[in-house]
């Protein structure tokens, strides 16, 4: 009688996709592919909402300048303007920091899609190598392999840093705080001088406090990920 007890199979292989019982490469490609359409699904509405915020953050922006307007051609620019626009740029500036914040957070969920896609390409590569030549995407999952899938195959230029979403929505409201901090000054009866300081370091400021937030995004983002399949 053999009392010795029985052991797990040895599935230490070089392959994630090694052969196993029972599963056959059929299977194997669909439930890479049910994945796959689950991510692209999932970055589609990443993106949706992203567009959505930004344009809901555009259509209060627009909104307040009009309403600031009529109340300016009402009011001759007198006190009741300035108390008016001192309530309503405030909340532009809550609408705005807000549509960055979750920009910045649409960013990194997008940059985990990304990598989720790469490595299943990386998978579907292993079942049929010879389809290679026809991928415009890479199937790896480090940084440069990253890179290729968001398009930077070539360089990273100014120009398509400057012109991203976030970075636009930044801009504007970096100008809008620095509307609102020379108000502030004005209302307080500051000299001319004074108010023109203290609008461009505001918005300054504010320039600043968005780079920071960008960069302890992509900080944050580089020092928790560990790639699987490296170039």
């Amino acid at each position: 009688m053999n009392d010795r007890l029985p052991t797990a199979p040895d599935t230490t292989t070089s392959s994630p996709l090694s052969d196993r019982s029972g599963v056959t490469d059929a299977v194997r490609v669909q439930i890479l592919a049910t994945e796959h359409w689950g991510l692209l699904a999932t970055r589609s509405m990443t993106w949706n909402e992203v567009f959505s915020r930004a344009s809901m953050f555009v259509t209060v922006l627009s909104a307040s300048v009009v309403a600031l307007a009529l109340v300016a051609q009402a009011t001759a620019f007198g006190p009741a303007f300035h108390l008016f626009a001192l309530l309503v740029l405030p909340v532009v500036l809550l609408v705005g920091v807000a549509t960055v914040i979750r920009l910045a957070d649409a960013n990194s969920d997008d940059h985990w899609l990304v990598v989720g896609m790469n490595r299943l390409r990386h998978a579907y590569m292993e079942l049929a190598p010879e389809l290679e030549p026809y991928l415009v995407t890479a199937h790896f999952d480090d940084q440069a392999s990253i890179l290729q899938s968001y398009g930077y195959n070539v360089s990273i230029r100014l120009s398509r840093f400057l012109a991203g979403t976030p970075n636009l929505v930044a801009a504007i409201n970096s100008v809008v705080a620095g509307v609102f901090g020379a108000l502030i000054a004005t209302t307080l009866g500051a000299p001319d001088a004074i108010i023109i300081a203290v609008g461009i370091i505001v918005g300054l400021a504010a320039v600043c406090g968005f780079a920071l937030l960008a960069f302890r995004t992509v900080t944050a983002i580089r020092g928790s990920y560990r790639p699987r399949f490296p170039r």
